[in-house]
C-alpha cells in the first residue's frame, strides 16, 4: 500500500511539472509531442546523415590518411553552422542535454550494428575531458553517446583508460594548422588502467580537422594487438 501511494505521488508530481514546464524539443524549442523525447520529428528529418557507415572511403576517413591506421570511421550527422545539428550539440555541451547523445547513440547504433568492422567491438573510449574542465563543466559532452554505443554493440564502456595532460582553452575560432599544432603530446594512457588488447572504438561529439582523434589513437596505439575505430556525432563541414 505504501509503495503504490510513492508511486502514486511521483506520477502527480510529474504531471503538475509537465503542465507547468511542459517539455520542449531540444533544437526548435517548440512543444514536444506524445511519443517524442528531446527531439521533435521535424527537427529529426532536419538532421542531414552522412550515411559514412556504408562505404569504407569517405571525407571523415581521409583525415585520417597517413596518420592513424584505423579499421573504420564514421559520423552520425553533417555539422555546419546554424544547422539542427549545431543547435543540438550545443545543447549538450553546454546546455546539460546530455540525453541528446544517448538519443544520437540509440539512432546511430541500428546502422553500426550492420557494419562489418563493428562486430566485435571489445571497448568504447571517449575522448576525455581535463579534469579542470570537467569540473568546470560537470560532465563530459560524449559520456552519454560512448556509454550508450558500448551498451548497444556489446562492447565495455572505459572512460578511465585514456587521460587529457594539458588544459586549454577552446579552439573554435583557431585555423587547422594552429589547431594541429596546439594538439600535440594532449593525451596519454593513464598508467593506472587496465590495457588489454582488442578493438577500441574511439568516440567524439564533432569531428574537424581529426587532430584530436590523431592524438588519442596514437596514444592508444601503444597498446600490444590493439585495432581502433572511430565514430562521432558529427562531422563539420
Amino acid at each position: 500500500m505504501f509503495v503504490s501511494a510513492v508511486s502514486f505521488a511521483k506520477k502527480m508530481i510529474r504531471d503538475l511539472l509537465n503542465v507547468l514546464y511542459p517539455p520542449v524539443c531540444c533544437g526548435c524549442r517548440n512543444l514536444l509531442l506524445t511519443g517524442e523525447k528531446s527531439i521533435c520529428t521535424k527537427c529529426r528529418h532536419e538532421l542531414a546523415l552522412t550515411n559514412y557507415h556504408l562505404y569504407s572511403q569517405t571525407e571523415a576517413a581521409s583525415k585520417f590518411s597517413g596518420r592513424l591506421e584505423l579499421a573504420f570511421v564514421s559520423c552520425f550527422v553533417y555539422f555546419s553552422k546554424s544547422s539542427i545539428a549545431q543547435k543540438l550539440i550545443h545543447e549538450l555541451k553546454y546546455k546539460g542535454q546530455q540525453q541528446i547523445g544517448e538519443l544520437f547513440a540509440y539512432w546511430y547504433a541500428t546502422d553500426l550494428k550492420q557494419v562489418p568492422a563493428l562486430q566485435k567491438i571489445d571497448y568504447v573510449v571517449p575522448v576525455p575531458l581535463h579534469k579542470r574542465r570537467l569540473r568546470e563543466r560537470g560532465y563530459n559532452q560524449v559520456a552519454r553517446f560512448a556509454e550508450t554505443l558500448a551498451q548497444t554493440l556489446g562492447a565495455t564502456y572505459n572512460d578511465q583508460l585514456l587521460i587529457r595532460n594539458r588544459y586549454r582553452k577552446t579552439l573554435t575560432t583557431k585555423n587547422k594548422s594552429e589547431r594541429l599544432g596546439q594538439d600535440s603530446g594532449i593525451f596519454g594512457l593513464n598508467a593506472e588502467a587496465d590495457k588489454k588488447s582488442g578493438h577500441y572504438l574511439l568516440v567524439d561529439d564533432v569531428l574537424t580537422t581529426g587532430s584530436t582523434l590523431t592524438q588519442c589513437g596514437q596514444a592508444l596505439r601503444e597498446i600490444p594487438g590493439v585495432q581502433i575505430s572511430i565514430v562521432t556525432m558529427a562531422m563539420s563541414i
